[in-house]
């Protein structure tokens, strides 16, 4: 009961941080292409092409009547996301300890770390009109290890709250399948955000760091998405 209560703590204090982002995001092909050529010049329109079809499909499901749809579209995003990205640390790829991709970025060289994860399957849910209102990118403490030999680690995940008040659903880039937030025991949540701003948890789940400045990087990231096709604000 305590651990799922802290999926609800960090939805009570809200900081605007942005203009208020757009319904649904806009997609300019042609620039969105040409970025993801920056990063993977052999494949990028296929690559490409993969991403607009995924779009198309879930956009078609979307508009399907059925109460259930936007869970079906979400864990099929979440495969398409773990079918073409794989795991690499941010000292791997930037020879850097800590950089956010942009979706572009991270599905042109197919690679990520788990804040990559989180910024592509989120980009991808916005771009299909999935409201921020039901989306949250979560900074949490993961446990990693067994009952026997364990450490906490800080991790990123996408949180989808069918409504205000729902216990989230956890999109991760640790595990495939999306679970609600009463079944990741291994997930502690610190804060989190999206596009309209930073919601704040109790003090005393607050970070060791102040929030703002690591969504200093988010910033870069937004306004990344912009030069790279992707308008995620209301003009």
């Amino acid at each position: 009961m305590k651990q799922t209560y802290l999926w609800f703590i960090i939805c009570l204090v809200f900081i605007p941080l942005w203009l208020k982002a757009g319904d649904s995001w806009q997609i300019d092909k042609k620039s969105f292409s040409q970025a993801i050529s920056t990063y993977q010049p052999n494949n990028s329109d296929r690559i490409a092409q993969q991403w607009f079809r995924l779009l198309a499909e879930l956009t078609d499901d979307l508009n399907a009547d059925n109460k259930t749809k936007e869970v079906r579209v979400i864990k099929k995003m979440n495969r398409f996301i773990h079918n073409n990205v794989s795991y690499k640390t941010d000292s791997v790829l930037y020879d850097t300890p800590d950089y956010w991709a942009s979706v572009a970025q991270t599905l042109g060289q197919g690679f990520g770390d788990c804040e990559d994860f989180a910024i592509a399957q989120y980009s991808t849910l916005r771009s299909l009109g999935i409201p921020d209102e039901k989306l949250r990118l979560i900074y949490v403490k993961a446990q990693i290890g067994n009952a026997y030999r364990s450490k906490t680690q800080a991790h990123m995940v996408l949180g989808y709250y069918s409504s205000p008040d729902a216990e989230p659903l956890i999109i991760d880039s640790l595990i495939e399948k999306v679970l609600p937030a009463s079944k990741r025991n291994d997930l502690t949540p610190v804060f989190s955000f999206n596009s309209a701003g930073l919601w704040a948890g109790s003090s005393e789940r607050r970070a060791k760091s102040n929030p703002l400045d690591r969504l200093s990087r988010w910033r870069d990231v937004l306004s990344r998405l912009e030069q790279e096709g992707i308008s995620w604000r209301n003009n």
